[in-house]
Order: structure tokens, then sequence, then C-alpha cells
């Protein structure tokens, strides 16, 4: 017998990147999704429910079973996320925005889910990375996601040197993200750290009203002004 087949499937179910109509950018087999599962593995419950009310108005929120997973979460609560999967029910995994698993703390949940044998099911939705280097121009057939920089000024400078060597020694652009109330600093941080032909590709508010994405020379930057401030941000350099 196949037992898989008894067990319930991890559905990772992207969510927008910011406050808009989730229909402008997630494609009906995210409502077809949540019509079926009441069971949940989101990064805060309040704004988890309101996403899933604003896809489907009418879901009854008392049906609703939640789990958070987020920085708080101890790694014991796990296998009870997974567990009802295993008496064959199935579970949604949601990030705060964007993708799950992807720059996002679902990936322990999608690496238990096939510990245990559990199919995992990736929905279509928007990746602020995949979507940044789409509109950068830089080498899509190579480029690596850096995550968050050291928070060390000097640390920081030595990372940003790396990431620009590394770029031009493998033709491969560096993504990387900052916390966004941090983000004006760290643009200083990298005009002042970068040789002044290197690319750098700066993609805020990405499917928002207010998206801004632009490639230029770092000198070309230094005579640009733009507000990253609380903005959710990607940056990507390349030094060809």
């Amino acid at each position: 017998m196949n037992t898989t087949s008894l067990k319930g499937k991890l559905y990772l179910i992207p969510t927008t990147l910011g406050e808009m109509n989730p229909h402008d950018v997630l494609p009906q087999s995210i409502k077809r999704t949540i019509d079926f599962i009441d069971t949940y593995i989101v990064e805060n419950e309040k704004t988890a429910r309101k996403f899933i009310k604003s896809i489907n108005p009418e879901k009854v929120q008392a049906s609703l079973k939640l789990f958070a997973l987020n920085k708080h979460t101890d790694i014991s609560e796990h296998n009870a996320m997974i567990a009802p999967c295993l008496n064959g029910i199935n579970v949604g995994l949601m990030s705060e925005a964007g993708c799950p698993g992807v720059a996002d703390p679902g990936a322990v949940i999608v690496k238990l889910a096939h510990e245990k044998g559990i199919q995992v099911i990736p929905l279509v939705g928007p990746s602020s990375i995949l979507l940044a280097m789409m509109a950068s121009g830089m080498n899509g057939q190579s480029f690596a996601f850096n995550g968050y920089l050291p928070i060390d000024k000097s640390d920081k400078k030595l990372a940003l040197k790396n990431f620009e060597k590394l770029s031009q020694d493998k033709n491969q652009s560096q993504l990387f993200i900052e916390t966004p109330y941090r983000n004006n600093k760290l643009l200083e941080d990298i005009l002042q750290a970068l040789q002044p032909n290197t690319h750098l590709c700066i993609a805020t508010d990405i499917t928002l009203p207010t998206e801004f994405i632009k490639t230029l020379r770092v000198t070309d930057w230094k005579k640009t002004k733009v507000d990253l401030h609380n903005r959710p941000t990607i940056f990507i350099i390349h030094k060809m």
C-alpha cells in the first residue's frame, strides 16, 4: 500500500509583497487552495487571517487552525505543525510576504515534510528575489541570494567587497537585503565601498503602486536621490 496517498499534502501558498489587491498578482490556484484548506502554518496569525479573508471573504474564520512559525517558535513545535498531514489533513504554509521557504522560516517545515514522506506542492506567486533579478538586466544565468549583510560597518564593507570580487570572478550577480529601516544607511555604505563602475540594481516595493526598479553604475547612483526608508528592497551588484 502507498502510505503517501493516505497523508495530507503540504501546500506552499505565496502571498502578496505588500498592501494591494491579491487578485492582481496571484493566480486562481491560490483561491482554489485556500477554499479547501483550514489548517495553516503562518508567521503572524493576524495578518494571515486578513490575507485569507481577502482571498475568500466567505471562509469561516472560526474553522481555521493556525500554527505560528517565527523566530520565537521552538524547534520542538515543528512536529506538531506537520502532524495534521500525517493524519490525512492538507496543510497550507504561508510566508508573511512572497513565497514560503525562500528567505523565509518555512523552509524548516518543508524539510521536515520531505523527511516524513509528505508531498510538497509549491504554488505560483510573487518572489521579490526573482522579480528583482528579472528586472535588473544582470546575469540571470548565474546569481546568488546572500540574505542580510553583517551589521558591523567594517564587516559589512568587507562583505560588499567580497561580493563585488565574486561577481567579477564568476560573472555572478550578488543579491542581498536589509531590514527596511536600515536601507538608506546600507545604500550609503554600498556607494562608499564599491568601485565606481560596478553595477547596482535597487528594486523597491516590487508589484506595489510605488514600485521603483533601477540599475545604474555606482558612480551614477552617487548623483541620484532615492529614499528607501521602510520600503522592502532587494539590492543586486555585479562588476562586469
